[in-house]
């Protein structure tokens, strides 16, 4: 050890040369504290050791005491199961103890998880399922260099495993498009993936052929030589015309020579001889404090909503609500600076060719790209923008995952499908989405939105803003009659009733197109003689239960279900979990949902296939009339 690095010193930065110092320091404490835990990856760790302490003691400006100063750098830890080493960087920066480190990593209700989440302050994002870091960075380096202007860099840390994901590739490109410059790629290429060597190994030219092919700047250096990683880093602060990748040939295990570069040390702690022995030939436990370079002086962006004025329509005008959604938003985008589009080259379908041409510098297109679609609306969500993603419902199935890890995350997201369910038509089955609202339903914490009017629509935009965690707005092809007034209100968790009086027969329940054909079948029964409640659940998730279940009792426990879904966790989940969590007497259900795979069609000819339309739902009726 240095003599200016003295057990416990704090240093603002190091001298080069000092450097490996703290490397061995991040070797050692990630061998303790997988150790200490008896599970977690210290040899995943150990391969980008140097590669962090050069970055955290010369590179990275943070001001750690204050991890929401504007001014701040980001530090992406894409792969996320090396939380040994970033937990230590966190305790070389003064903010993790060395107590913390040894007793809480991978404990029960302690925040040094097995993978990073926001839990702890310096997170901006939940990582561990791997693809996912890099595409979430992009989102946060947008903010920086298209909306903020601000001077602060990302920095993502991956692994060469992961560049196995489609979505890292999705972020490349995007990186390029964007010209985020301010976005610096570290990649950890250390051969080794779980079980047994990656596909391209230690072939950093065909990695850097393929960066380069995306529209990046692809440096390859010796990832434990910290002169090279230094100037390598260093170039971060240079003017560049593209982003920056810095592949890095690293050894897996690096300074434990028993397990450098050998298979089935993956995701395992170090036998504690081999620690024992590691952690002196290391030089032993160090407590060195650096914080680094400070963050520049950075105002914080203005997040300030002035007056809203939602759009109106008049009843009985027809419009679609995929049309009255991107009415909607650009409102809210005149009445708050926060708010922010993204799309997935479908724009002029899903309606938000409007708020392009009203604030064209809050839009970014993401092409045929949604898993970059969420992740970018899932970085920008951290900056404090409202970030609301569209595609088609069918499309946002493939960013599943980024959903889901969303709520892991601490996000809000903002998400619109449109093109919902059969009544799309002759595009046929490849576009309808029939799955969206069980995805949306299943993932923690959302709301699930499914508007049947212009009007409702644009209330519930407003209301998504406003609305944390995951939210996700069902949007629809066609244009039907409008139904509300501009004076009805449309809070979270409640529903409308269309139709009712004192002698209704039976609960009809519908969300978007299939509230149209419940109204129609109402007229048809009423024709017979027959009374039916008609109800507008455009909140599926919460759902409105007890409105439901006093309306399903005050019709003698008779109701039919209708949605343009597949019966599993849509909308007739959502009514019979209501309807069975305080038992209405004498219950007689029918759910009439999407089973099979449609074809094409019109309109008509599908919702009558899928037995969702007015003719099959008054049929529904009689026969829950008959007992």
């Amino acid at each position: 050890m240095t003599a200016s690095m003295s057990h416990g010193s704090m240093h603002e930065g190091l001298d080069l040369l000092q450097v490996p110092d703290l490397a061995a320091q991040l070797r050692v404490d990630s061998i303790r504290a997988a150790g200490s835990a008896g599970s977690g990856h210290p040899t995943s760790s150990l391969s980008a050791a140097d590669l962090l302490a050069t970055l955290m003691s010369r590179h990275l400006r943070y001001d750690w005491q204050h991890p929401d100063a504007p001014g701040n750098d980001h530090l992406i830890f894409s792969k996320g199961h090396a939380s040994p080493l970033l937990y230590s960087v966190y305790k070389a920066a003064g903010v993790v103890s060395d107590q913390e480190l040894m007793e809480g990593y991978r404990r029960f209700d302690q925040r040094l998880e097995g993978h990073p989440t926001p839990v702890l302050p310096w997170v901006d994002v939940a990582t561990g399922s791997l693809g996912q870091g890099l595409p979430d960075a992009v989102g946060i380096a947008l903010a920086g260099k298209h909306l903020e202007n601000s001077p602060y860099r990302v920095w993502a840390l991956t692994g060469d495993s992961e560049l196995a994901e489609g979505s890292m590739w999705e972020a490349f490109a995007t990186a390029a498009h964007y010209q985020l410059t301010n976005l610096i790629t570290i990649v950890d290429v250390n051969r080794l993936g779980q079980r047994g060597p990656t596909a391209l190994g230690w072939d950093l030219e065909t990695y850097a052929a393929r960066v380069e092919a995306f529209g990046m700047r692809a440096v390859l250096i010796d990832g434990h030589d910290v002169t090279e990683i230094d100037e390598a880093m260093a170039l971060a602060v240079t003017e560049q015309d593209r982003p920056l990748v810095i592949l890095a040939r690293t050894v897996k295990g690096r300074g434990v020579p028993e397990v450098e570069d050998e298979l089935n040390w993956h995701g395992k702690p170090l036998e504690e001889d081999v620690a024992r022995s590691a952690i002196a030939q290391l030089g032993g436990q160090r407590d060195i404090v650096v914080t680094g370079p400070r963050p520049p002086a950075v105002d914080a962006p203005p997040h300030t909503r002035g007056e809203l004025s939602l759009p109106t329509f008049e009843p009985g005008e027809e419009v679609a609500t995929r049309k009255a959604y991107g009415a909607g938003l650009a409102a809210l985008g005149a009445a708050d600076p926060r708010v922010v589009a993204l799309d997935g080259e479908v724009s002029n379908s899903t309606g938000v060719a409007t708020f392009i041409d009203e604030h064209p510098d809050r839009f970014f297109e993401m092409f045929i790209a949604e898993q970059q679609m969420v992740a970018a609306a899932t970085g920008l969500s951290t900056r404090g923008y409202i970030a609301f993603a569209s595609s088609f419902a069918a499309f946002l199935t493939r960013a599943a995952d980024f959903i889901r890890m969303a709520p892991v995350s601490r996000a809000d997201l903002r998400l619109v499908g449109s093109h919902a369910g059969v009544e799309i038509g002759a595009d046929g089955p490849s576009q309808m989405g029939l799955e969206d609202l069980a995805m949306i339903a299943a993932t923690q914490g959302s709301t699930v939105l499914y508007p049947s009017d212009a009007t409702s629509t644009v209330a519930l935009v407003e209301q998504m803003a406003d609305t944390s965690g995951v939210s996700y707005l069902r949007t629809t092809r066609g244009a039907y009659p409008v139904l509300y007034g501009s004076e009805e209100r449309f809070p979270v968790g409640g529903s409308k009733t269309l139709r009712s009086s004192d002698g209704d027969a039976v609960t009809l329940i519908g969300a978007g197109v299939t509230l149209h054909q419940a109204l129609a079948a109402a007229d048809e029964l009423a024709e017979e003689g027959i009374r039916a409640r008609v109800i507008d659940a455009y909140s599926v998730k919460p759902i409105d239960g007890e409105g439901i279940r006093a309306a399903v009792a005050a019709t003698g426990g008779r109701v039919v279900v209708a949605e343009d879904h597949h019966a599993e966790g849509g909308l007739g989940a959502a009514v019979l979990a209501a309807l069975t969590a305080e038992p209405v007497s004498d219950l007689h259900v029918k759910h009439l949902a999407v089973d099979g795979v449609p074809g094409s069609g019109d309109t008509a000819e599908l919702l009558a296939w899928a037995g969702i339309d007015a003719e099959h739902i008054a049929a529904a009726a009689r026969t829950v009339l008959e007992g």
